[in-house]
């Protein structure tokens, strides 16, 4: 069937947005974030039961390969329904957060893993459904007038969110992760203020005239990198765009 919604209009400068950090450890790590980068609600998504059946599901399935060498095909199916079921909840609880505090755009990062998976949890990456939860959140949104849109995924677990440089993750929790300056943080809550920011800088950049734009940069060089801006950026950002729209009128004053 087909359905017709209107999507939200407002400018991106005057809208609020979800920002959404998929990972591993945490199903999802949501942000509600003012264009001035005010925080306004957090929530951590997550499903351990949900998780623990399907650890229990590739333990079994990793046993029998090590003594038999392959096979397993009904241990695969029922793993990758599991894992279908978890990212319909997670979708969900995305979309619903989202409705509850008024965002009108979900921001998601743009994941493109390529090439050899390694490591001890390469299972779990491999079946990890990164783009079917996107997708569901996609029609999920648009069916309550949200738009979707993603940034650049690059550095945004790996660049602390108050601009102190890369983090050094925990190596007994791969959740937490300690700043440059000694502060400790949950590191998928620092990636989702980094994706909201990004958007922020992204779009208010582009309605910007040259002139503005280019004294922007100067000012704040930061901004010109998509791949390295963090939330300090987009705050810093913020701070000279307010100083010289208040230098304007002064100046007309």
């Amino acid at each position: 069937f087909s359905e017709e919604v209107r999507l939200t209009e407002k400018p991106a400068d005057r809208c609020r947005i979800c920002s959404i950090g998929l990972g591993i450890n945490t199903d999802a790590v949501c942000t509600i974030m003012d264009p001035d980068g005010t925080i306004l609600a957090r929530s951590f998504i997550n499903f351990p039961g949900d998780k623990d059946r399907i650890g229990h599901v590739l333990g079994r399935i990793r046993r029998h390969q090590r003594i038999h060498g392959g096979g397993c095909r009904g241990l695969w199916q029922y793993a990758v329904r599991l894992n279908e079921e978890l990212s319909i909840k997670t979708a969900m609880q995305i979309v619903q957060f989202a409705k509850e505090h008024h965002a009108v755009v979900l921001v998601f990062e743009f994941l493109e893993m390529k090439g050899r998976i390694r490591g001890s949890r390469k299972m779990r990456l491999h079946i990890w459904r990164k783009r079917d939860v996107q997708k569901r959140c996609e029609h999920m949104a648009h069916r309550n007038g949200i738009r979707v849109s993603r940034v650049c995924a690059w550095q945004t677990s790996r660049l602390a969110y108050d601009g102190s440089g890369e983090v050094v993750r925990d190596p007994d929790n791969h959740s937490l992760c300690t700043f440059s300056n000694g502060k400790q943080y949950n590191c998928d809550l620092s990636a989702s203020y980094n994706i909201g920011a990004r958007y922020f800088i992204r779009e208010q950049i582009k309605t910007m005239p040259e002139t503005v734009r280019s004294s922007l940069e100067a000012k704040v060089p930061a901004v010109m990198r998509r791949s390295s801006c963090v939330y300090a950026d987009l705050l810093k950002m913020r701070k000279v765009s307010g100083q010289a729209h208040q230098t304007q009128a002064d100046d007309c004053g």
